[in-house]
């Protein structure tokens, strides 16, 4: 547990009101109980004082708690019996607490009495040991209960916090379904159950429109499928010419805009299952180049056998190596190095929005310039393959984009050579 956690902060002010209400109560228990203690040591004391008078003013002996200045006398009850006013004060006697009553007497001197406050002390140390040990069960109660009550608050915001991470990584089936919810009124018991219901809700609504937006690409693009078709057939009838050839790039590029669309839409459903099989990287890289159709460098630093699917992963570098001819600059570098593939151009780099955020459907730079479907698709099918793709750029200029191949577990053995 983090030491500033929800959890631990609600130990924390609990204890520390458990702390301030007992010791309040503890001075207010020793103070009540003190003064009791010490008026009633007082009063003994001023009997006895009153006794010795009596004895003193008649001629007779004093009792064996009075005397005439004795040195144990504190020192402001001397002062203020010589200066004619009675008083009391606890002081000692034979290193025993003693509560003292002094009184003025003939010849300057004091004439005080004692009382044994050896009891009184023991029983406000005896007090206040109690006092501080119910203060400690107290606390260590509180914070104990404190403890186990916020650890099931605390447990089930974790929950929906972390249902509330899966929703925003695409897991749209997530859902908290907090018990406490009332699901047949519609009502929560608690604030808690309130916020999951809430998450649930709009966890529900996101995926309807998610799904709704699906269908409706899918849709749009096998609806495409058919007029294009028609024009691609009619534009074979025209006569050969620069107009006809315009005419049959764009359609080839409507065609691929709908292959994309479908293509989107399939890695949206979740319903793509990778077809997993080990090749060598090298392989894949050159046969991606050679598909790509440009004059793309490849570098084979250091080859390896990785378990993937040799189709998706041609996809995914032929995007970004056509993205990378398409929207950077000359040379473009295809580099291997083990499961880790580099595509790197000389152009002005990745912009801001796309580091931070990653590649956004048919968005447009202020520059003019969009990454259209090709980066989605990328990012998609190497999310399938359990690859990790990060954008960056060169330090020396230029966009950089490396792809990191899970490295599996059982390194398969290499064919034979023929006739061995």
């Amino acid at each position: 547990m983090r030491p500033r956690s929800l959890r631990w902060r609600s130990v924390l002010f609990l204890a520390a009101v458990c702390c301030l209400v007992a010791g309040l109560l503890g001075v207010l228990v020793h103070v009540i109980v003190t003064g009791q203690t010490v008026k009633q040591a007082r009063t003994q004391a001023l009997t006895r004082l009153e006794a010795a008078t009596r004895a003193y003013t008649n001629g007779a002996p004093l009792p064996a708690h009075a005397s005439l200045d004795p040195p144990a006398l504190p020192t402001q009850l001397r002062a203020l019996a010589h200066r004619g006013e009675r008083g009391t004060a606890l002081g000692t006697f034979a290193q025993a607490p003693t509560m003292w009553a002094a009184i003025p007497a003939r010849g300057g001197k004091a004439l005080a009495a004692r009382y044994d406050y050896t009891a009184g002390a023991a029983t406000i140390r005896g007090l206040d040991q109690a006092i501080g040990l119910s203060a400690a069960l107290a606390i260590a109660t509180t914070v104990g209960v404190g403890a186990f009550a916020s650890s099931r608050v605390t447990r089930r915001l974790h929950h929906t916090a972390d249902v509330a991470r899966r929703i925003s990584a695409g897991d749209l089936d997530a859902r908290v379904a907090d018990p406490r919810t009332d699901n047949g009124a519609g009502r929560c018991l608690d604030e808690i159950a309130a916020v999951s219901a809430a998450l649930d809700a709009m966890a529900t609504t996101l995926q309807g429109k998610l799904h709704s937006e699906q269908r409706f690409t899918a849709d749009v693009a096998h609806e495409l499928r058919t007029p294009l078709a028609g024009l691609h057939v009619a534009a074979g009838l025209l006569p050969p010419g620069r107009p006809t050839e315009m005419v049959t790039e764009r359609i080839q590029s409507l065609n691929q805009l709908t292959e994309d669309l479908l293509e989107i839409s399939r890695l949206d459903s979740q319903t793509e299952q990778a077809e997993l099989d080990f090749h060598q990287i090298a392989d894949i890289a050159e046969r991606a180049v050679r598909a790509s159709g440009t004059p793309t460098e490849v570098r084979i630093l250091r080859g390896a056998w990785v378990e993937t699917d040799r189709r998706r992963l041609e996809r995914v570098l032929g995007n970004l190596i056509i993205n990378a001819h398409r929207h950077g600059t000359p040379p473009v570098t295809l580099t291997v190095d083990g499961p880790v593939l580099t595509v790197r151009d000389h152009g002005a780099g990745y912009p801001d929005y796309l580091l931070e955020s990653g590649p956004r459907r048919f968005h447009t730079s202020r520059r003019g310039k969009g990454h259209g479907l090709g980066l989605t698709i990328a990012t998609g099918q190497a999310r399938l393959i359990n690859a990790e793709l990060h954008f960056a750029n060169a330090p020396d200029g230029g966009a950089l984009t490396t792809l990191t191949l899970p490295t599996p577990t059982d390194t398969p053995q290499p064919p034979p050579e023929p006739g061995t």
